[in-house]
């Protein structure tokens, strides 16, 4: 499989909590690296648990992937009800049709306020 195709399985796998279908995405020992939060997640059965134990009430749309050379990069759109929207953008490294290595951004629009020394310059979202 190719790595655009792995990392599309895995949003699709992860909206329809088929964590079966998550876990044989990745390889045994892959690692997933959150390094706002400050986290390594090693091994699969982790990745998939950490993911599986989030509480419920979130949708995955998948805004962009693009892929070349076993690499995959993804922008994804998480809103939550009652908890507000995340956006993830993640870099994927697939070998042999698994995901070996991940490193995901995870944040909130807005929530890194901009200063006011920029307000000439820019425009709200």
């Amino acid at each position: 499989m190719e790595s655009s195709s792995v990392v599309e399985a895995l949003w699709d796998r992860m909206e329809a909590r088929d964590w079966d279908g998550l876990a044989a995405l990745f390889a045994e020992d892959a690692v997933v690296e959150w390094p706002v939060s400050g986290e390594r997640i090693v091994g699969r059965d982790n990745y998939v648990a950490v993911n599986r134990e989030y509480p419920e009430g979130w949708s995955i749309r998948v805004l962009r992937i693009v892929a070349r050379d076993g690499e995959a990069v993804s922008e994804v759109e998480v809103p939550h009800e009652g908890v507000g929207t995340f956006r993830a953008v993640s870099f994927w490294t697939v070998r042999d049709g698994r995901i070996v290595r991940g490193t995901e951004y995870w944040t909130s629009p807005g929530s890194d306020p901009s200063p006011a020394w920029r307000a000439p310059f820019v425009e709200p979202v």
